[in-house]
């Protein structure tokens, strides 16, 4: 067995049905007595149940939180914390609010608790992406990593399905990036391997009836394990292109992840192993690059940048910004390439057999 290493982050986990009623405890437990709350317009509801959870120590909230973590609205966020007197933070939601809650915590020390309502896994690592002029700039630190997370798996049942595929599958490219990543080691990869497969089997049962408890269960189980894995190691090829369309030209964050995936991995098709694992976890003998494109179409994710309103004069320009930095990768990063991966990707065409 070749030489690795592994470091466990100090993140305490609580999972389970109904866990969201164990908030107030938990943050006492963190040592925090002033919190502010967290989450996204949309969710404005379960900051009202948050804050009936939290009585006393609930003493300010921002509903405000913004897909890509804009600096501007972490600052205004800062300042409602700061004028509050926060000693704590609490983000309810997707990889929107727990941006938000990381950047926070990066900028105050403060300790932060998640409540993830999708299967983002941005709840389990140190990496904070966020947003200023156009551009997306992503870092890591162990100010980053958020102290508690409360999965509750009653939260996501009421996540429409395209809302759980496209979260589904952006996990999944945090997992399969760990298979090839350059710290990766035995620990993550069968934590990958697992994830992958766990929302291989989920998501088809949820797009039969989403309100399958053990199927809600076992993606979010698989969240945890994605989400493990990319706090573990660095991000190659398919988080770079995603947070380059993200940031400079506003896309969905998850949706884009969903598009992007199956490209990824035709391009990274020379690492033979990580290949192996990801074909047996998705049950299959067939290229995993196709495999994942079929799948996407079959649970009605989106295939084409196009339809998240890329624009096609863009393309030139996000295959520069991709390649502008060197980052590891088991491919080299060739520019040409990634230009006509983007154009596949941005017309919905499959991945290239030759990719593949």
């Amino acid at each position: 067995m070749q030489a690795f290493q592994f470091e466990n982050l100090a993140t305490r986990v609580r999972f389970g049905s109904g866990s969201l009623r164990h908030l107030r405890e938990e943050v006492v437990r963190l040592g925090a007595g002033r919190v502010i709350v967290l989450t996204t317009p949309q969710q404005v509801s379960l900051a009202d149940r948050a804050e009936e959870l939290l009585g006393d120590l609930a003493v300010a909230r921002f509903t405000d939180a913004t897909m890509h973590t804009p600096v501007s609205v972490t600052e205004a966020a800062l300042a409602i914390s700061r004028q509050a007197g926060a000693d704590g933070i609490v983000s309810l939601g997707g990889g929107s609010t727990i941006g938000l809650g990381k950047a926070i915590a990066l900028r105050t020390g403060l300790p932060h608790l998640t409540v993830p309502t999708t299967y983002a896994g941005s709840e389990m690592t140190p990496i904070l992406g966020e947003t200023d002029n156009g551009l997306k700039v992503t870092q890591r630190q162990p100010a980053i990593q958020p102290r508690s997370v409360l999965y509750d798996v009653d939260l996501t049942l009421s996540l429409p399905f395209a809302a759980s595929v496209t979260s589904g599958l952006n996990a999944i490219a945090h997992a399969v990036e760990a298979l090839y990543a350059a710290e990766g080691n035995p620990i993550t990869a069968m934590l990958a391997e697992e994830g992958i497969r766990s929302f291989a089997q989920a998501l088809p049962l949820l797009q039969a009836d989403p309100y399958v408890r053990s199927a809600r269960e076992q993606a979010l189980y698989g969240a945890w394990l994605c989400g493990t894995c990319l706090g573990q190691v660095g991000m190659a090829l398919h988080h770079k292109l995603c947070h380059t369309l993200g940031g400079t030209f506003g896309l969905p964050h998850a949706e884009t992840h969903s598009v992007i995936l199956p490209h990824a991995i035709a391009y990274n098709a020379v690492a033979s192993v990580a290949m192996g694992r990801i074909s047996r976890a998705l049950g299959t003998d067939g290229p995993p690059a196709l495999v994942m494109f079929a799948l996407a179409r079959q649970l009605g994710a989106p295939t084409a940048l196009r339809d998240l309103g890329m624009p096609e004069d863009g393309i030139a320009q996000a295959a520069d910004l991709a390649a502008a930095n060197p980052y590891p990768n088991p491919r080299p990063i060739e520019r040409d390439r990634i230009e006509a991966l983007l154009r596949r990707a941005w017309a919905g065409s499959p991945p290239l057999p030759e990719d593949s």
